[in-house]
């Protein structure tokens, strides 16, 4: 298929500390359950049945991903964007991962929950 992409597309040129951080987030779900690797044109996805992570950016020294879910979660101290996805109902939770410890008992907990609603 035309346009399709490989994770070292993404990979490619990007800091070691990226690396580290992308490895250590697709570890740590590798620990919640089986998941499934689906680099696009414009994002990584992670599936298990179905898609429900995206790393939308690779930066210099993070990483960011989205996790959407059928609510607004409010209150916590991990997202730093939730918005309405237009023309549905879910909302897109936006989280910067800087450090390897930023993935917290916290953000695990919402890390389980998205996906166990795409199991």
């Amino acid at each position: 298929m035309c346009n399709e992409k490989e994770l070292s597309d993404f990979l490619n040129g990007k800091t070691q500390h990226t690396i580290e951080l992308f490895n250590h987030l697709v570890k740590e779900y590798q620990q919640i359950g089986d998941i499934t690797i689906h680099p696009a044109k414009s994002m990584i996805s992670f599936a298990g049945r179905k898609r429900f992570v995206y790393v939308i950016q690779l930066g210099k020294n993070f990483i960011d991903i989205v996790l959407p879910f059928k609510q607004p979660y409010e209150d916590n101290l991990c997202f730093n964007k939730i918005k309405l996805v237009p023309g549905s109902d879910d909302y897109n939770h936006h989280l910067r991962l800087y450090f390897k410890e930023d993935l917290n008992d916290e953000v695990k907990k919402f890390m389980k929950m998205v996906y166990e609603s795409g199991c």
